[in-house]
């Protein structure tokens, strides 16, 4: 019975909606303009977050960046060379870190490459180890990785990138042919994946060379190792990473408790964290923000509601003389104050679609992934519905207690 009698204050209210097409649209407007702007800006921030995230990924969650940093209050002090790393410390690292699986030192060079006529000045080579392709995600497409023996007999063997390939003119498969670094004959022996990284994380050279890192040591004996990469065996170990790699580089380097570090040790999950923990914030505080819309049209809705019940008084008085109770005319109002909401928010999702649509569109953004994800969605309709029940319930209750006597009066 209350089946029948609900889905027949379902129909009233319907009828009461298409009756006023062009005041009901208006009213729902707010909602329209609310639920819209509420989904598109979450999908934008999704495909944003999606954007970073994807960035961070490629370089690795569980990567570790390990290199030596002059603190301000030792500038005058000490020299930037002296807080570089030594390979001892590497050593000690590889031996007492438990919560690294790998690291790899990097003794970087700039250095001329010359095959025939084609040379390129200046170019940056990369002293590197057998774990670096593991650390480093840095596959080899053609040829072979370094082994050992080409880092412990210091061999004049390199890799180099496919972008290498089309710059300096060389064959398809150039594994096995020779080019000169810094003045010096070289065999290539493999050719490296270009890993496409976002410019917010220093880019790729177009032109990229590898050599074993005793090589390196030879060609730039005065060199230093500039940084070095080292892999978590779980990204749960990031912290406990940090703290062990602290300690044994100030152990070595005779730090005291109140000598600052002079090292970096940054653990890239760290920051995964932390951007999604301010990308979640900004989510919350966008959708609130652009949710106000959503109150100013649950007001609209309360306004509007209000002047039906006027008009309906008499309409409200004659079915409540027949013998309607008060329970079924609050029903009706309030499931049409709730059925305008969530119509509003319909047509605000597919109007949100369209936003997010066009944000995918936007050349250069990087918004690709920007999507209205299932719980915004959800989200919506609840938001929706939930604003009717709130801003419709006064004029239900109005229109629940109205005298029928007096009602019928109502001119």
């Amino acid at each position: 019975m209350f089946v029948v009698r609900f889905l027949q204050t379902v129909a009233l209210a319907l009828s009461q909606i298409r009756a006023n097409k062009g005041r009901s649209f208006l009213t729902t407007l707010g909602v329209i303009i609310g639920v819209a702007s509420v989904t598109a800006v979450i999908a934008a921030l999704t495909g944003m977050k999606q954007f970073v995230l994807g960035q961070f990924e490629s370089i690795g969650a569980n990567y570790v960046y390990i290199d030596g940093t002059l603190p301000p209050e030792l500038e005058n002090v000490i020299s930037w060379e002296d807080v570089q790393l030594q390979e001892e410390e590497i050593a000690a690292i590889a031996e007492h870190a438990t919560t690294l699986s790998k690291i790899s030192p990097h003794w970087r060079m700039n250095i001329d490459v010359a095959v025939g006529s084609e040379r390129i000045q200046n170019t940056r080579a990369l002293g590197i180890r057998p774990e670096w392709h593991d650390v480093e995600q840095r596959s080899v497409i053609l040829g072979r990785p370094f082994n050992a023996n080409d880092d412990a007999d210091r061999l004049n063997v390199c890799l180099i990138n496919d972008k290498a390939i089309e710059e300096l003119r060389l064959d398809k498969d150039p594994v096995g042919d020779s080019i000169f670094l810094a003045g010096r004959h070289f065999q290539i022996v493999g050719v490296v994946e270009t890993k496409a990284v976002s410019p917010m994380f220093g880019g790729t050279p177009q032109t990229e060379v590898f050599v074993p890192f005793g090589t390196a040591q030879k060609i730039n004996p005065r060199g230093w190792i500039n940084d070095a990469g080292a892999l978590l065996h779980s990204t749960d170990d990031a912290e406990d990473a940090k703290a062990e790699v602290r300690f044994i580089l100030r152990k070595m380097r005779g730090l005291k408790a109140d000598d600052p570090d002079t090292f970096v040790v940054e653990v890239l999950q760290t920051y995964i964290d932390q951007f999604n923990s301010v990308a979640g914030g900004i989510t919350a505080i966008a959708g609130g923000v652009v949710s106000i819309s959503l109150l100013v049209g649950g007001v609209g809705i309360m306004n509007i509601m209000l002047v039906s019940v006027s008009e309906r008084t008499r309409e409200i008085g004659l079915r409540k003389a027949v013998g309607a109770r008060p329970a079924v005319v609050l029903l009706q109002f309030l499931v049409e104050a709730v059925t305008l909401c969530v119509a509003g928010g319909l047509i605000g999702l597919v109007f949100g679609q369209a936003l997010t649509l066009a944000v995918q569109s936007i050349p250069g953004a990087s918004l690709d992934g920007a999507v209205i994800p299932g719980w915004a969605i959800a989200l919506a309709f609840v938001f929706s519905a939930g604003t009717g029940v709130v801003f419709g319930m006064f004029p239900a209750i109005k229109a629940a207690r109205l005298d029928p006597i007096e009602a019928l009066r109502h001119e």
